[in-house]
């Protein structure tokens, strides 16, 4: 999926390509380019985590680029592959071959973030690449959804360094699962045009849904049923996610306040008016995220 899929991948706007490094030291001038509204809370932090938390956003967007990008297939998949042999450079303490590679190394590593937390990220990617995810098993999803949503706000969560890991660990996996369950209901027909359906194929058959070709289950008269049970569970993710925000200290979770309020305001849209309309999707005005913005760092909400 796409457009804002990914809080963390949308934040950075980076291409490194292998063969021809760029330098990674004006990434905070890039990130600040793309004038995401993140930019300003990462600007509080202490230097070594507002680098950590850059490196991790580069990270991301630049695995998303070697999907989206326009490189033949088998230069995608090389480099998606070596990107599992520069994670293991990484925690084997070689030299990494990239320039984010390095970065990792130098910025990231003193938070004690593990192999597998980045590992999952390339995972999820992976798991997309080879044949476009249509209907999923529910395994299959879960694993998806962790490398996509949970991982990258764990390991920001680790790299802040303001909550105990059981904390961490039950914050990311909700706030993760209603960011990727909001990004399914929001853009499944934009997924389904490009060949995608990230809905579980347990959710499909509980609805009475056999067919797995995307087309087809947009256009189903049961979609709406698959939409409210989807919307069931991300409201369950996004309380319980709620509950662990806003009960710990105002501010060391006005980062985690400002996503839960922008994707919780994406899903109330969709909430209220009906599950039965897909398209237009839900957009937020520039203003509106601005005053989003405006009430995590003032402590309004």
């Amino acid at each position: 999926m796409v457009d804002e899929q990914k809080i963390l991948r949308y934040i950075a706007s980076i291409v490194i390509n292998r063969s021809k490094r760029k330098d990674m030291s004006s990434v905070s001038k890039i990130v600040r380019k793309s004038r995401a509204s993140l930019f300003w809370y990462f600007r509080s932090l202490t230097k070594a985590k507002r680098e950590a938390i850059y490196t991790l956003c580069a990270f991301c967007f630049h695995i998303e680029q070697i999907l989206n990008g326009s490189l033949e297939r088998e230069q995608k998949e090389d480099l998606l592959k070596a990107w599992k042999i520069e994670l293991d450079n990484i925690y084997d303490k070689k030299v990494p071959e990239t320039t984010i590679g390095r970065k990792i190394y130098k910025n990231c590593m003193r938070f004690k973030i593990r192999k597998e937390d980045f590992a999952a990220i390339l995972d999820a990617a992976l798991l997309d690449f080879e044949n476009p995810l249509r209907a999923p098993s529910k395994d299959v999803f879960e694993v998806y959804c962790h490398g996509s949503s949970v991982a990258p706000i764990y390991i920001m969560l680790k790299i802040l360094g303001e909550l105990k890991e059981a904390s961490m660990r039950t914050l990311s996996q909700n706030l993760g699962k209603a960011i990727e369950l909001t990004n399914i209901l929001r853009n499944i027909k934009d997924d389904a045009v490009s060949g995608h359906l990230y809905v579980p194929r347990e959710v499909l058959i509980s609805a009475q849904i056999k067919s797995t070709d995307p087309m087809s289950v947009v256009t189903n008269k049961n979609l709406t049923v698959v939409r409210e049970r989807l919307g069931k569970e991300a409201l369950i993710c996004f309380d319980k996610a709620h509950k662990l925000i806003f009960t710990s200290d105002r501010k060391s979770t006005r980062i985690l306040r400002f996503i839960y309020h922008l994707y919780r305001r994406y899903f109330d849209i969709m909430h209220f008016r009906g599950w039965e309309i897909i398209s237009p999707k839900p957009e937020i005005k520039r203003i509106d995220k601005v005053k989003i913005a405006f009430n995590a760092i003032f402590d309004r909400n």
